[in-house]
């Protein structure tokens, strides 16, 4: 399973660097949570959970973004911010697979 996660991250940076995004970190760890991928696009430095579903069982990838981890994520990103000493312009975007699509969502949510 951990195999097929960093595959679906690594489609998602490769897809998103296509898009013109440019890869800053990947998998950013602290106690409050991790980050899949930290992009910037063009000055806005863009937080990105990228979700895997095989199928729809459970309501699929996007559905699986709950507020709980929404809380998580940003919390994560007020860390990361934190160790910045720029303060960019930024958002959450998603990269959701389900059963071989991708969709890329940006500005999935908000802080």
């Amino acid at each position: 399973m951990i195999q097929l996660g960093q595959d679906a991250e690594n489609l998602s940076a490769e897809f998103l660097q296509r898009q013109g995004l440019r890869l800053v970190t990947r998998n950013y760890r602290c106690r409050m949570g991790e980050i899949d991928l930290v992009m910037d696009d063009r000055g806005t430095l863009v937080f990105v959970e990228v979700r895997l579903r095989n199928n729809n069982h459970f309501g699929g990838a996007g559905a699986s973004i709950t507020a709980h981890k929404q809380g998580k994520l940003i919390r994560a990103a007020q860390h990361y911010l934190q160790q910045q000493a720029v303060q960019p312009p930024c958002r959450f975007d998603a990269v959701l697979l389900d059963g071989g699509r991708l969709e890329w969502i940006k500005d999935a949510f908000s802080a």
